[in-house]
């Protein structure tokens, strides 16, 4: 749940409406600060507001980004005028041929491949890249699958700061060289990436200066993924979508989406109604969907093998809260083949002329996957969440699809190879 706010918390730095931050298990609180762990419970911590008054006219008159929504967020007042990569407000698209190759009757996609690196990692990391400048850092830094690691390098070089981005080194090359064109410190680690992961833990705790935007500042950093959830609703006339469907890698953009469509009920931006929001998983790394399968609520670490490298997370850090988030809406989680992931990536793209990477190849695969199970409604309005863009995992499609033919330069050719 969205946490209780204490308003005489003492802040020493200016984050907006954000208060305090508290633990998810036992709601310790404790003031903000660069921290991502409860010294309490050791459970993740999560940032508190006092939000105040709060109008749907504000927010529509906000700029075409983000930071519309700074009322909402753990982010300076002035937000928008210090440099910044501007993320946001991408469009939503009425997905009426997709629909009708799925079987539903309203479907929507959230297309998050317009962001500025071409993914939704560009929300959370403005979001971060905020509260370290409150906080005193010099230097944003990542462990990354590669969608981050494209975000932090662009973020890092338009604010004018250092970037440590640290990446396995068998990620696909269109993310390596995306990344590394900001001409930041790019380090590849022989690994995977929990093994960055831990890495980037360590090197937190050595380099002071050094905002890790998943580590250190992951409480402020995940917030930014609750913009996704504002642009819907707002996108779809301040309402909730009945279904949703999210991709899961460590989970915190589900949860956070969640969180997000819960604050805008409690504030009246939006009718408290009923929504239910399903998981998405690659078979190659699924645990959380194995858990929710298996009835469990403890999530058991896997070994990642499979082409959507941007979900390859085989310890996720909020897969016990995706499954808290799933039960208490009614949706449900599942996973997909490696050949089910590129057979929704070419469905997306010849049904709506959106080129999705892996990722969003999941999310399609999946969605079709729960529907021909029954648990979507197909009557019910649905949402897809598309986060980042196919020019970034081109190596899934390699061998797979190409020209129909090749020809001589003649139109009598092109007849003949179009069989007319």
């Amino acid at each position: 749940m969205t946490a209780a706010l204490d308003t005489t918390t003492t802040r020493s730095v200016n984050l907006g409406p954000a208060v305090e931050l508290v633990s998810k298990e036992e709601g310790h609180r404790q003031p903000l600060a660069p921290e991502f762990v409860s010294a309490e419970d050791f459970s993740p911590l999560e940032v508190a507001y006092d939000f105040g008054r709060v109008r749907r006219e504000d927010i529509e008159a906000g700029p075409r980004n983000i930071w519309r929504y700074k009322k909402l967020l753990p982010v300076p007042s002035n937000v928008e005028q210090i440099p910044n990569t501007e993320p946001g407000c991408t469009r939503l698209v009425r997905a009426d041929r997709l629909a009708k190759a799925l079987g539903v009757r309203r479907l929507w996609v959230k297309d998050d491949t317009g962001n500025p690196t071409h993914s939704f990692k560009d929300r959370v990391v403005a979001v971060a890249l905020a509260a370290a400048r409150e906080f005193g850092f010099d230097t944003l830094a990542c462990p990354s699958t590669g969608n981050l690691a494209n975000a932090v390098a662009a973020a890092a070089a338009r604010a004018g700061w250092q970037s440590v981005v640290l990446i396995p080194s068998s990620l696909e090359r269109a993310k390596i060289l995306t990344t590394a064109v900001y001409d930041g410190a790019l380090i590849a680690v022989d690994g995977n990436y929990d093994d960055v992961n831990r890495l980037a833990t360590q090197l937190a705790a050595e380099h002071e200066s050094w905002a890790f935007v998943n580590v250190n500042v992951r409480p402020y950093y995940s917030e930014g993924s609750k913009t996704l959830g504002f642009e819907v609703a707002e996108q779809l006339g301040w309402r909730l979508p009945e279904q949703i469907v999210v991709p899961i890698a460590s989970g915190s953009q589900l949860t956070k989406v969640d969180k997000g469509f819960r604050e805008l009920g409690e504030l009246g931006l939006v009718e408290q109604s009923p929504y239910r929001i399903f998981g998405a998983q690659a078979t190659g790394c699924s645990p959380v969907s194995a858990a929710f399968r298996a009835g469990h609520d403890v999530v058991q670490p896997v070994k990642p093998d499979t082409i959507a490298r941007s979900l390859a997370i085989g310890n996720p850090a909020d897969g016990p809260y995706v499954l808290d988030t799933v039960h208490r809406t009614g949706g449900s989680i599942e996973d997909v083949s490696d050949e089910e992931v590129v057979d929704g990536i070419r469905l997306l793209a010849r049904t709506e002329g959106i080129f999705t990477e892996t990722a969003g190849g999941v999310t399609v695969a999946t969605a079709k996957k729960l529907i021909d199970s029954g648990k979507i409604d197909p009557d019910a309005e649905t949402v897809l969440l598309i986060t980042g863009d196919g020019l970034k995992t081109l190596d899934a499609l390699e061998g797979r699809i190409g020209p129909k033919a090749t020809v001589a330069p003649s139109a009598a050719a092109v007849s003949e190879a179009l069989g007319s």
